[in-house]
């Protein structure tokens, strides 16, 4: 099937909020690999093309904007009654003619503002022109501004923008605009849906987090563990693997876990993380659930501190379990980048630490000052697990703050609109 989406544009800035919204749509498809058309005018600078939009899969088409020679200067008819420009229907009836030649081989055509800017009037005169010679292709029209009322009066042409168009389904960035936009247009709400705008944060990440994000998806999961550390049994690995584990298995949570991990002289790393990543699987994490950035070759020896900043950032949850710390930096690292906090409270720095950032604490074994304690669990340390898992995830799901953060990451990704929201509609 062949898509594609016609904008209208005149040039490809970044400062125009909707070519980014366009940028976002056009990597969704890419992603997905599907190769995009790309509708534009013929005045729109090609050789100005940045970022995303440099992509050699999308294929432009220049929209004529142009009668006998002259350019067409679009008006913007706001108003439901009057009059156009003599030349109008000319015009429009040229546009028509070349919206077909460039959209008969499609299947379905995104528009944006296309029926709802008064400066795009020709062109939704022209789109419905061409529509009426191409009637098995489906449209859909985004409107991204707040619809307006309907007004109890209108003519034609200007009652084009409150008019419905065959085959056509309208689209609003939140749910909450649906009434407005189906009375605007004079459409049963049924003809219209919903799709977010996305916030792609992993454009705004290092080319090193880049690279995790290659290797496991680090946007969906209800909870992402990022664990920085020194590749010794010191720092309880596979306690983080076990805990989190647990929350898998008992509170029906998608959980990611990334080990942050350099080698150490105390362990042979390959075999350290085979036992980590064994308990790991026996506690209820899934093979995919686990990464160590250590297994990208350039970061065998270590992941870059700014990189790990960037992850907690992402992350919605810090497991600390390690047997001595002296001070334990990444606990503060990762309280500012707003991970709920489980810290070792046997440990003397991370309780004081902990209890000054109002973290959760769980018992394990520790070094003290002069003597290590080691726990018993009873019944078992499995139970011991459940049970904390259970309150953790409460105590994670329960935080505004917390929450907020992981909806963004999660929910507004641009795969989640893509999957959830537009393709579903492309290719009914």
């Amino acid at each position: 099937m062949k898509f594609a989406i016609l904008t209208m544009f005149n040039g490809l800035d970044s400062t125009y909020s909707l070519v980014n919204v366009v940028a976002e749509q056009i990597r969704m498809m890419l992603e997905d690999d599907m190769k995009p058309i790309m509708l534009v005018t013929e005045h729109c600078p090609l050789d100005s093309r940045q970022g995303i939009f440099l992509d050699e899969r999308i294929e432009w088409r220049q929209v004529v904007n142009q009668v006998d020679g002259k350019q067409i200067h679009w008006r913007d008819y706001t108003q439901a009654t009057g009059t156009v420009h003599d030349t109008f229907f000319k015009e429009a009836d040229v546009i028509a003619d070349d919206i077909v030649e460039k959209l008969e081989d499609v299947d379905a055509c995104i528009m944006h503002d296309i029926h709802y800017q008064g400066w795009h009037l020709i062109h939704n005169v022209a789109v419905r022109k061409a529509q009426k010679r191409l009637p098995d292709l489906r449209f859909i029209a985004f409107t991204h501004s707040a619809p307006v009322n309907r007004p109890p009066k209108t003519e034609w042409p200007l009652s084009a923008r409150f008019t419905p168009m065959p085959n056509t389904t309208y689209v609003y960035p939140t749910q909450s605009g649906i009434p407005a936009l189906a009375k605007q247009y004079n459409v049963p709400e049924g003809n219209c849906r919903a799709v977010n705008n996305s916030l792609d944060i992993l454009s705004f990440m290092s080319d090193e987090v880049k690279a995790v994000a290659n290797e496991m998806d680090i946007l969906s999961p209800d909870i992402l563990v990022v664990y920085p550390g020194r590749l010794t049994t010191g720092k309880k690995f596979e306690k983080v693997a076990a805990l989190s584990g647990a929350i898998k298995k008992n509170c029906e949570k998608s959980v990611k876990v990334i080990f942050c991990d350099f080698p150490s002289a105390d362990i042979k790393p390959e075999k350290y993380k085979s036992l980590i990543r064994s308990v790991g699987l026996s506690s209820g994490l899934e093979q995919k659930d686990i990464f160590f950035t250590s297994d990208i070759e350039e970061y065998k020896h270590g992941f870059p501190r700014k990189a790990v900043l960037e992850l907690f950032s992402l992350s919605n949850l810090f497991i600390c379990p390690s047997f001595s710390e002296s001070f334990g930096l990444t606990v503060l690292e990762a309280a500012s980048k707003g991970n709920f906090l489980v810290l070792n409270e046997r440990v003397p720095a991370l309780e004081e630490v902990g209890k000054n950032l109002h973290a959760y604490f769980m018992r394990w074994d520790a070094r003290n000052f002069g003597f290590n304690s080691h726990e018993k669990y009873h019944p078992s340390e499995k139970a011991y697990l459940k049970e904390h898992a259970e309150i953790v995830t409460n105590m994670v799901r329960g935080n505004p703050v917390i929450h907020a953060k992981t909806m963004a990451r999660q929910r507004y990704s641009p795969q989640w609109i893509w999957y959830n929201q537009l393709k579903p509609m492309l290719s009914s």
